[in-house]
């Protein structure tokens, strides 16, 4: 029984880890909603999407108030919070320190051409997140995610048979 079930789990976390469709979390400095036209910085808001191979969701829609190029790090501190549980922010421009604290936060700042549409952009990634050519920032995510979703079931598995230290 203890190897039959021992088997069950193994099989579990490989088809599980085949089923899951990847997720990440898009932002972009945006003033329309429709295209990236803001530096990091200065942007007066962000617009967050939910993305998976076959679907994007509008998450958010952040506004911020009117903010120069001037270098101050605390008009930072907002957007870095909105943007803790994404993945990638596409943007305008973006200055040395703030790509540092992006990158600190697990965050992938990428700079495009001023104007460049949003819907082209989560395309994209979706093509990316369905196994199409994926950027290294892209597949280490997604190795992250696959790992942590692996080790959770292992987990649940452990304490549902009663295991305990």
């Amino acid at each position: 029984m203890a190897l039959r079930r021992h088997l069950r789990i193994l099989a579990g976390g490989i088809e599980e880890r085949r089923m899951t469709t990847p997720m990440i979390k898009a932002a972009f400095a945006t003033s329309d909603r429709h295209q990236v036209d803001e530096h990091f910085g200065a942007a007066s808001a962000m617009l967050i999407y939910a993305i998976t191979p076959d679907q994007a969701t509008v998450v958010e829609f952040a506004q911020f108030g009117d903010l120069d190029r001037d270098g101050h790090e605390d008009k930072l501190a907002a957007k870095l919070a909105l943007l803790q549980d994404c993945a990638v922010v596409y943007c305008q421009a973006v200055g040395g320190s703030a790509i540092q604290q992006l990158l600190a936060l697990g965050v992938q700042p990428i700079r495009v051409e001023a104007h460049t549409a949003i819907a082209p952009l989560i395309a994209d990634l979706q093509a990316a997140l369905r196994g199409g050519h994926s950027p290294a920032w892209l597949n280490r995510l997604i190795r992250r995610q696959r790992q942590g979703e692996h080790a959770s079931a292992r987990f649940a598995a452990m304490e549902a048979e009663g295991w305990q230290e």
